[in-house]
């Protein structure tokens, strides 16, 4: 294990204060460690002016919008791979209630759902689909593809798909098999949306000016309309759990050999399709040379680096200022380079 050091965590400090002095968010959250036990908490900031004087801890519950996809629906699906409910390349509609007739995206494979390769269109606006009479999963299952099978795009609906997926081959609703999960892997704090409004819960975006401010809803609309529960976003979570969800894959990943979640995180991190020079996509996970991460659009991260055993991750709600979101990609920046170092 190779552990943080003072200087980068002295880095990793400033540069937290510095993107919340630029107003990249109200405040944030940052836990890093090692699998053998190592783990840092540096805070900057305020939970959000709602909150009052309220500074954000590792108990602070965020929007982590995107992660949904590698701390609920890709540990579910590898579960349901090593039981046998799914098989990475088969049809997705194999595995959801039967439909008739043409279903161009449902033939996409559910690695290439979790890849990012299936062709399927890439905007996803589910209030398209209101007051029709199909359910959800034909609907999306009966659009055509927009783009070339295996070449790489970042598309949410191939998760949705997933997580529908995921629910019905279980017979159980997503948020439940996830909570399940979740309570085995010591996670405490973490759940589906949405969550009640209060001074540990971090707000979100005011979309129009007068209007009250996303707090404890998700910020995703898809997965609003889902009810919260998506396979794509809309999971709540703190630093704190996603650091223990982090060392639990770590340690899996050490124990492979009798370690499901350890085998399907190595399986993972080969790199499946090119997403640029340097980063590769492996199953959900985006790779660059020995670290696997993902982000979250609301302004959450989570990376690993398993070899080293060392995780890093990322809470904060930078949609509060709306287009200032990217004012956080220093931190990100400065995470991605610090977790590589051996």
């Amino acid at each position: 294990m190779i552990p943080f050091n003072a200087d980068e965590l002295t880095r990793l400090r400033d540069t937290l204060g510095e993107v919340i002095a630029d107003g990249a968010a109200p405040g944030g959250v940052v836990v890093c460690g090692t699998a053998d036990g190592q783990r840092e908490v540096l805070a900057a900031g305020l939970v959000a002016p709602e909150g009052g004087d309220s500074e954000p801890t590792d108990n602070t519950l965020y929007d982590v919008a995107s992660l949904t996809k590698v701390i609920a629906t890709w540990p579910l699906v590898g579960r349901a791979l090593d039981t046998g409910l799914l098989d990475l390349d088969q049809p997705v509609r194999d595995f959801l209630p039967a439909m008739s007739g043409e279903a161009p995206s449902g033939q996409a494979t559910v690695r290439e759902l979790i890849t990012h390769t299936s062709g399927l269109r890439a905007s996803t606006r589910l209030d398209a689909y209101r007051g029709a009479e199909a359910p959800l999963h034909e609907l999306l299952c009966r659009e055509p593809l927009e783009g070339a099978r295996g070449r790489h795009r970042y598309i949410n609906r191939g998760y949705i798909q997933l997580g529908l997926a995921l629910a019905h081959v279980h017979g159980r609703p997503l948020d439940l098999l996830a909570a399940e999960m979740w309570e085995e892997l010591g996670l405490t704090a973490t759940v589906f949306g949405p969550v009640g409004r209060g001074p540990t819960v971090a707000p979100t975006e005011q979309r129009i000016l007068g209007a009250p401010r996303i707090w404890g809803a998700p910020h995703d609309d898809n997965a609003g309309l889902l009810g919260g529960v998506a396979g794509h976003a809309g999971v709540f979570s703190t630093a704190g759990d996603l650091g223990r969800y982090a060392k639990a894959l770590l340690t899996a990943y050490r124990h492979q050999g009798t370690s499901t979640l350890g085998a399907w995180l190595r399986a993972s991190t080969v790199p499946q399709t090119s997403i640029e020079p340097g980063l590769d996509r492996g199953l959900s996970w985006i790779l660059a040379g020995q670290v696997a991460y993902h982000h979250g659009f609301t302004g959450t991260s989570l990376y690993l680096a398993p070899e080293s055993g060392r995780y890093l991750a990322i809470a904060t709600n930078a949609v509060y200022h709306g287009p200032t979101r990217q004012r956080i990609a220093p931190l990100r920046g400065l995470a991605l380079k610090t977790i590589s170092a051996v």
